[in-house]
């Protein structure tokens, strides 16, 4: 029997034992890695960079960027390392800012707000200065990163006050809130009910943005021409596919039925709900937006004109 006072460290969950799988673990993830950094950093430097870009969509987007290289960064550099040098530990103080910094860096708040700007533009454009302005935006994104702040800080003060006496092994190849409360001495109630609460807000983000969405498609419908029902749906498509990827990966990580749960299947979903959605965003946002393609040209060949 060990208490919270005798851990100084945990172990991760490994994906493979096997040193050869452990390289091509390493070598995938750094790639993904590498790929979210690129993508998101090219879409923060061309954002901030072209004054025509300097709207509500864009600059949501920038903190959507934001978020999804601090989720990464808080994930791959500590499992691509254990993969290198064939270790599982990670200290207490590395296990407890991965829970704080992953919980901080979680979407749902930010994909509520920018669910409000394709809705302000199609179903009140003559009040979208005033409902979108600068000021707004600003105020709209503190809310999002205080809330998520807030909801990191009490989880992981919450979880770490709690006595631990079940070992230090953690069934996950992160440190994750779910996981560590399950090596503590007493019921998982106390922690449940902070998580209970982070579900609710969860599902009532969903709920707006679904909402949102709903008015959206019934005031696309009644636009008179195609080319204009059309143009008016591709603002959305971005915006809905992130929504999907997070909410999918998210409730298959977490509801998957028990008859296919094992622990290569949950190492496998954990890594595509944690890793992928931040490599993927920027390829979403940009595949279809040719206002932002022109933009990041403009940035790319300005940096070679720099070097030459």
């Amino acid at each position: 029997m060990s208490n919270s006072s005798s851990i100084t460290q945990f172990l991760l969950l490994p994906f493979t034992d096997t040193w050869e799988l452990q390289l091509l673990h390493f070598w995938l993830s750094l790639g993904i890695y590498l790929a979210a950094l690129l993508g998101n950093g090219l879409i923060i430097t061309t954002i901030a960079c072209d004054e025509h870009l300097h709207t509500p969509m864009y600059f949501l987007l920038l903190n959507l960027s934001l978020l999804d290289v601090g989720s990464v960064s808080t994930i791959v550099p500590k499992s691509t390392a254990n993969s290198l040098w064939d270790t599982r530990a990670i200290s207490y103080a590395g296990c407890a800012a991965q829970v704080f910094l992953f919980a901080i860096s979680a979407e749902c708040a930010l994909l509520t707000i920018m669910s409000y700007n394709p809705y302000v533009a199609i179903c009140k454009p003559l009040h979208y200065g005033t409902l979108l302005g600068s000021r707004a935006c600003v105020h709209m994104a503190a809310a999002a990163w205080g809330t998520e702040f807030l909801n990191a800080l009490l989880h992981t003060a919450n979880t770490f006050s709690l006595p631990l006496c079940k070992g230090n092994a953690v069934d996950q190849f992160f440190c994750e809130i779910p996981q560590i409360p399950k090596l503590s001495c007493f019921s998982y109630f106390r922690e449940a009910g902070l998580i209970l609460l982070s579900v609710s807000l969860a599902f009532g983000c969903f709920v707006f943005i679904v909402l949102s969405y709903v008015q959206i498609f019934r005031a696309v419908l009644r636009i008179p021409s195609e080319q204009g029902r059309h143009k008016a749906f591709s603002t959305c498509v971005p915006h809905l596919t992130v929504v999907s990827l997070f909410v999918n990966t998210g409730v298959f990580a977490y509801l998957k039925p028990l008859s296919i749960s094992s622990p290569s299947v949950d190492l496998l979903v954990s890594f595509l709900y944690s890793v992928v959605p931040p490599a993927v965003n920027p390829l979403i946002y940009s595949m279809r937006n040719q206002e932002l393609k022109v933009a990041l040209k403009k940035v790319i060949q300005s940096f070679f004109c720099q070097q030459q």
